[in-house]
């Protein structure tokens, strides 16, 4: 019975959420307000706080308070692919997926994405190039906003919902396989994307991350053979 009001407190959370429009990175009103404005105990809140914290809905930011979480509800791992033994063979099945699905979502991009979207596209370009420039990771993490914006301002929910595959492709191929030549195609065909998403241009953005995904399968079983 306690389990079934816990989860019954975390659908009144979910749709208090949804009825006041708030949205990913928007923090919650504090334990007390909330609590009481949906007329339930504070143990059973918090317990239901918790469950939709493991379900990546919402997140504690220390010191701060509770905020819906960018995630929104979507795990990191959907697929358990951490586990998968040969990395090899997943990084090129990877790619087949990517050749057919990304250049659609930079084709969205270019017809949806926001003004405040497109500078922020280029900005994370531009920041990728400044990585490749010092030397350091940062293009990882960098190049998995890159993509995961561009899907975002695909304005397709549907895409949304495979990122972490995409994000994992991005991460172990960056991590395990990039050279000098795949890291300079990268920035001009990163180049290519961002201009033709801003002339709003979707078949350019489209012919333009095509070419980046077979570039990437390219380099990829180029530098296998190594």
């Amino acid at each position: 019975m306690a389990q079934n009001l816990v989860e019954q407190t975390t659908d009144k959370i979910i749709e208090y959420i949804k009825n006041n429009n708030i949205q990913p990175g928007e923090k919650l009103p504090n334990e007390y307000i909330l609590s009481t404005d949906l007329d339930v105990g504070r143990s059973t809140f918090r317990e239901a706080i918790r469950i939709l914290i493991s379900r990546n809905i919402l997140e504690v930011r220390q010191g701060s308070g509770t905020y819906v979480s960018d995630k929104e509800g979507r795990s990191t791992d959907p697929f358990g692919l951490t586990m998968i033994r040969d990395k090899t063979k997943m990084i090129s099945d990877f790619y087949d997926m990517r050749y057919v699905l990304e250049p659609e979502v930079a084709s969205l991009a270019a017809i949806h994405a926001t003004d405040e979207q497109i500078n922020e596209i280029n900005l994370l370009s531009k920041e990728i190039e400044q990585s490749f420039s010092a030397g350091n990771d940062d293009h990882v993490e960098l190049d998995i906003k890159f993509h995961s914006l561009i899907a975002k301002a695909s304005d397709n929910m549907a895409y949304s919902y495979i990122l972490p595959i995409i994000n994992t492709s991005i991460s172990l191929f960056n991590k395990n396989y990039t050279d000098e030549d795949a890291k300079k195609f990268t920035v001009k065909i990163h180049r290519e994307i961002c201009r033709a998403i801003e002339e709003r241009n979707p078949l350019s953005a489209h012919d333009a991350m095509l070419v980046h995904m077979s570039n990437n399968r390219i380099a990829f079983k180029r530098l296998i053979k190594k």
